[in-house]
């Protein structure tokens, strides 16, 4: 089970890594956001930064889908994330080496420094 520190360690141990102050967590590579704190979005309510869950950089779509259909009980989106690659994934849902793997594939994907 891995959590909002988890992503910390694992984002800030990244060559290149800005983490942007925020209530939850927010980092970015070269000026891209690549994992942050879930800010969701409750009709007549403020928005709540989510820390038990990260939204994540996937590349493309079918990389979105495939964590989608493959692992439900771990990863979801929501409408405003429609055409975007961005997951969402529930952290207390995946142990620390499998959330280490997502951390660096979204830091790599938006671009890493080389």
């Amino acid at each position: 089970m891995a959590d909002a520190e988890d992503v910390r360690r694992l984002a800030v141990a990244l060559p290149g890594v800005e983490e942007i102050d925020s209530d939850g967590f927010d980092f970015r590579v070269g000026g891209r956001g690549f994992v942050w704190s879930y800010p969701e979005r409750v009709p007549g309510r403020r928005r709540v930064l989510r820390t038990d869950i990260a939204v994540l950089y996937v590349g493309d779509e079918a990389e979105k889908q495939a964590l989608l259909l493959g692992e439900p009980e771990r990863f979801f989106t929501v409408a405003s994330y429609d055409g975007l690659p961005l997951v969402m994934v529930r952290l207390e849902r995946v142990d620390a080496e499998r959330l280490a793997e997502l951390v660096t594939d979204a830091w790599r994907m938006r671009g890493a420094p080389g």
